[in-house]
């Protein structure tokens, strides 16, 4: 009898697996398609909202600030799905502007393959292979950028990281402006750094599944990251050979996904 029970358990065990195989093996078939990934920029300065000039945030530097301008460009975004396959989106279509002051906190990424991505890759500023193609080889960006005040001139290149604004601090007791203008210039000096993010929750796309990725992103990096930037040693960073390139570093920290949006072509 006892045989009979144990043999019983065995089938329904087997039964069990082969039917959560199935299910997961239907899960992955349903994943086709193509459709729209949108990702959202929540800027913020240490955990607190960013409101451009209107409230005063202080660093562990000592530092008060008033924050006036915070635009930075994002490009050549890369999704990872769960086996490490990468899709590479097309790269003429992969600059874009986030701009605090003018409202211009969403990137959508068209058309993507179906697939159940779990990390993101993309740069921080304009590549060397972009930028040298020349004006002409920029296409709309071009005038984004100058329209928002993210390029010097097109010899000096793109400003990756447009951040200004007052501070006060124990030496600076008036407010003075300070502002950083972090890029690379021309093809001397090269400030253009990638990130890869893992995502807390799996974006999920296909043809009736369109994710919403969500970034807290905090502009305190900028200053009081990897390396200290003190605003009352040079209150105005933009050709800075060593300043720059740290900036350019504390920049990539800025970016952390705070959760995924999943369904069926949802707005956020």
């Amino acid at each position: 009898m006892k045989t009979i029970i144990k043999l019983q358990l065995l089938i329904l065990t087997l039964a069990l697996t082969v039917s959560s195989c199935s299910s997961d093996d239907d899960a992955t078939q349903e994943l086709s398609g193509e459709n729209n990934l949108t990702i959202e920029f929540d800027n913020s300065v240490n955990g607190d909202d960013l409101l451009l000039g209107t409230s005063s945030y202080t660093n562990s530097n000592g530092e008060t600030l008033t924050i006036n301008r915070f635009n930075y460009i994002v490009s050549n975004f890369v999704l990872i799905d769960a086996e490490g396959n990468e899709y590479v989106y097309p790269k003429d279509d992969s600059y874009f502007v986030i701009s605090e002051e003018e409202a211009m906190n969403e990137v959508v990424l068209e058309n993507i393959p179906a697939g159940d991505y779990v990390a993101m890759r993309f740069g921080v500023g304009v590549d060397q292979e972009k930028y040298l193609q020349g004006a002409e080889g920029q296409g709309d960006f071009l005038q984004i950028a100058e329209e928002t005040e993210m390029m010097w001139s097109w010899q000096a290149g793109y400003k990756f990281l447009n951040f200004e604004g007052t501070f006060t601090s124990a030496t600076v007791t008036e407010a003075t402006n300070f502002q950083i203008h972090m890029g690379s210039h021309g093809s001397s000096l090269d400030n253009y750094k990638e990130v890869t993010v893992e995502l807390p929750t799996t974006a999920l796309v296909s043809e009736s599944l369109s994710p919403i990725v969500h970034f807290a992103v905090d502009a305190n990096e900028i200053l009081d990251g990897n390396t200290k930037i003190l605003l009352s040693e040079k209150a105005v960073v933009m050709i800075d050979e060593v300043k720059s390139p740290q900036i350019a570093v504390n920049a990539t920290g800025m970016f952390r996904v705070d959760h995924v949006h999943n369904g069926e072509n949802i707005e956020h």
